[in-house]
């Protein structure tokens, strides 16, 4: 007798659901179970006029009793971290089943409610693991992009309340390129960038942001005979256009930006279609001069931006002293 072969595959995918959801599940009923206990913990120690002694005493006592029973999970540490889940995160209903305890503990890494919100935004609309989440938030993705938008814009943006309306609103400066391997004391030519970024891709996308998928790599290009060809090509959907980025990794000139404007113009006139917007250019540079892109380019042109690319994450006074030193800068120009 012949058998649809599909029906197997279709057990399997139902089996490997419910299983996925049952883990869900277990993960959210854990985390749930932290939260009530961060509460009875919290409201306890409303009951004493010396809060702050109290409270000390009181995460002792209860790791002392339950540690023993219930293992490592409720050492002292973690009864304090259960008492800051509450507080960070004062209603259960407003705790989300689709993020993990794991994704839960860096969250209450994050000083202010307004980084909490982008990156469970973030989180739940990419569907970002752990490892995933907490590389975003190492590399501080959320100042990154407040260096040219304002906070209402990105958060709007992150819980999809808005679409991102041109390149500022997700074009990264700098990019955090540390997945690829490479010594940051060691010269490399722009091919050796290009194939490691393929070989990394998944990565690379990350970085990127949301909306990419990749189109190209050294797309050729034909006008009037000559060839030309355009490292590397993506489409980002939620702006519905294309995305030409060429690579540099010694000094950035005028010759590079009129290059990519034009890539750019070629594919606003040959490529797009009609509904589409008009294409961006970024130039990945090893070392950006932002004086050479102001000058060579029209004043207040949004298709062509440079970002510079970092091999390694930086410490984080280092990153706060760079996004601190945009800030200013930024505000100076408005």
């Amino acid at each position: 007798m012949l058998v649809n072969q599909s029906i197997i595959a279709d057990l399997k995918a139902i089996i490997s659901q419910s299983k996925e959801k049952a883990v869900r599940a277990v993960d959210h009923e854990r985390t749930l179970m932290y939260w009530h206990i961060g509460k009875r913990i919290f409201q306890e120690e409303q009951l004493e006029k010396e809060r702050a002694e109290y409270g000390k005493y009181l995460t002792e006592y209860i790791a002392k009793e339950l540690e023993p029973e219930y293992g490592s999970g409720f050492s002292k540490r973690q009864i304090e971290l259960f008492r800051q889940f509450f507080r960070t995160f004062p209603i259960a209903n407003i705790l989300y089943s689709q993020l993990s305890w794991s994704q839960y503990k860096l969250l209450l890494r994050l000083d202010t409610d307004d980084q909490r919100q982008f990156y469970i935004a973030e989180r739940i609309k990419n569907n970002w693991t752990v490892r995933q989440l907490e590389r975003q938030i190492y590399s501080s993705l959320y100042e990154r992009l407040l260096m040219s938008n304002d906070k209402e814009s990105v958060i709007a943006v992150a819980k999809n309340e808005k679409l991102p309306s041109d390149s500022k609103e997700i074009i990264k400066d700098p990019m955090f390129l540390e997945f690829l391997g490479l010594k940051r004391e060691i010269s490399f030519y722009e091919k050796d960038l290009e194939s490691a970024i393929i070989t990394h891709l998944q990565e690379f996308l990350l970085e990127l942001g949301n909306g990419f998928s990749f189109v190209a790599r050294q797309k050729r290009i034909h006008i009037e005979g000559d060839e030309f060809f355009a490292d590397l090509i993506f489409y980002n959907r939620l702006l519905q256009c294309f995305v030409i980025i060429e690579i540099k990794t010694t000094k950035l000139t005028h010759q590079d930006i009129g290059q990519l404007q034009m890539y750019v113009n070629y594919y606003d006139r040959i490529e797009k279609l009609p509904h589409e917007n008009s294409t961006i250019g970024v130039l990945l540079c090893a070392n950006k001069n932002d004086a050479v892109v102001k000058f060579t380019l029209p004043e207040g042109q949004k298709q062509i931006v440079a970002s510079q690319y970092k091999l390694y994450l930086p410490t984080e006074q280092q990153l706060l002293d760079e996004v601190n030193k945009e800030l200013v800068s930024f505000e100076g120009k408005e």
